[in-house]
């Protein structure tokens, strides 16, 4: 009989490409309320909220579709890097400032998600992602 081997990498890049997918489908189904959710960090001007939320679901979602099916996801593992660096500073910025505000990230869940609780899931997402940057693992023989 054959064994199956679960090669890890696999696992872990489908696991940050549903993750990804998800958030950019949630936002793409309601950008008002997105672009509301960025205004809180008062860090855009007026516009600039309703383009980002026009723009970042999107770019979540391609990402994640990327990772899932194997296609760049060195590249989109890359770029999922950067975006979560940016959130994480977005989300440090409104702790520095004394914002309690709900981070966006997951716009349809229905529940407030605390900055703190979002940095440290952040920390997670961000250390998946740079496994995901390091490629496919070789077989040893």
């Amino acid at each position: 009989m054959a064994t199956v081997r679960i090669n890890p990498h696999v696992v872990v890049r489908l696991v940050l490409g549903g993750v990804f997918l998800y958030a950019g489908f949630t936002k793409i189904a309601d950008p008002t309320a997105f672009a509301g959710n960025i205004a809180a960090y008062r860090i855009l001007p007026y516009f600039g909220n309703y383009l980002l939320a026009a723009v970042l679901p999107w770019l979540e979602a391609l990402c994640g579709l990327l990772l899932i099916v194997d296609y760049r996801s060195k590249a989109a593992a890359s770029l999922v890097v950067l975006l979560t660096v940016v959130f994480m500073v977005a989300l440090t910025s409104a702790i520095v400032r004394g914002f309690d505000i709900d981070c966006g990230c997951f716009s349809k869940t229905g529940e407030k998600t605390s900055t703190w609780t979002a940095l440290g899931r952040d920390a997670v997402l961000l250390a998946v992602a740079i496994y995901c940057t390091r490629g496919k693992k070789q077989r040893d023989s």
